[in-house]
């Protein structure tokens, strides 16, 4: 038998599908951020209204979102020194978020939120600058 599914749900799903498939390299890292800054954005929302399973589980998305997609397209053989830096920042990211969620706070998240959403701009900055030099 098949399970009922929210409309909403399944448009969305096929949306994400179909953004993926079509997205170019530098458009799905750019979705990886969003993907992140959701998951802890709904985390937060979670550990506000005491819902400590559903805290863990944004948690635990935004932590592999950040360590299994940001962190392993890391090229440290072409991007050197800067990826190295990177690769550093989404270690201290993900610790950080272990320890929000031991600790139950959600200033962490918010400081890890803040530092992806840097990170964001400025990789939307430079898909933006190649776009408008015809790369």
């Amino acid at each position: 038998m098949y399970a009922a599914m929210n409309p909403i749900s399944a448009y969305q799903r096929v949306g994400v599908e179909t953004g993926v498939e079509t997205a170019n390299p530098h458009k799905l890292i750019l979705m990886l951020f969003e993907g992140a800054q959701e998951a802890l954005s709904k985390a937060k929302m979670h550990m506000h209204h005491n819902e400590i399973a559903e805290k863990g589980a944004m948690l635990s998305k935004a932590i592999m979102i950040i360590d299994h997609g940001l962190k392993a397209s890391l090229d440290i053989n072409a991007g050197g020194d800067m990826a190295l830096k990177l690769q550093a920042l989404y270690d201290y990211m993900t610790n950080r978020l272990l320890i929000a969620n031991i600790q139950n706070d959600p200033e962490i998240i918010h400081e890890v939120c803040s530092l992806l959403n840097e990170l964001y701009d400025a990789w939307k900055t430079i898909g933006d600058s190649e776009v408008a030099s015809g790369k």
